[in-house]
């Protein structure tokens, strides 16, 4: 599994934990939300910035975000 994948499942995952829609996510975090769509899918590569907006709408730091994406090399 590639680490926009998991990264979007953990984004989703945390999203999930906090009783958040999609549209509930993308509209505190300023992200648009077939962007974020996309980025739950793995379709996205986001940027820092971005991934920083929605660990903040989520109350998690960073590093709460990343926790346990691994990266594997093809």
């Amino acid at each position: 599994m590639n680490i926009n994948t998991q990264l979007g499942m953990r984004i989703r995952y945390l999203r999930k934990q906090k009783g958040l829609s999609q549209e509930d996510l993308a509209l505190d975090s300023g992200v648009n939300k077939n962007y974020l769509s996309d980025l739950e899918r793995g379709e996205r590569n986001p940027t820092i910035v971005v991934l920083e907006k929605i660990a903040t709408s989520l109350g998690v730091t960073l590093s709460t975000l990343f926790k346990g994406i691994q990266s594997f090399e093809d």
